[in-house]
């Protein structure tokens, strides 16, 4: 089974209200989106780069699955489900995404291509 990144950078809508932003994604967020099978873990880090920045935010999602397209439209049905059920909040702003296959782990070289 192949490894995966899906990278997500996101701002805040609302820079007065980014602990707000903090709450939604510890408390509903993240939780939901290591519901969608394939997804092992989910991480978020803060931009600390001076100066200007494309996002102040990235989340990782690392996933284990033969198929990384079903993962991703089955985070887009999730997202779909969460809006309609007003589980999605105003304040994300999501600003790029890519996704990478994994080619060596732990340092060691081991090439997958």
């Amino acid at each position: 089974m192949a490894r995966w990144l899906i990278l997500v950078e996101v701002n805040c809508t609302d820079p007065d209200r980014v602990n707000e932003l903090h709450e939604w994604y510890e408390k509903s967020h993240i939780p939901d989106l290591l519901k969608v099978p394939g997804i092992v873990r989910v991480t978020r880090y803060e931009n600390v780069t001076p100066g200007e920045v494309r996002s102040k935010f990235l989340t990782l999602l690392e996933a284990e699955a033969d198929d990384v397209w079903q993962v991703t439209t089955a985070l887009q049905e999730d997202s779909a489900k969460a809006e309609k059920e007003g589980r999605r909040t105003e304040l994300l702003q999501i600003v790029a995404g890519a996704v990478y296959q994994q080619l060596s782990t732990d340092g060691a070289g081991d090439q997958k291509r």
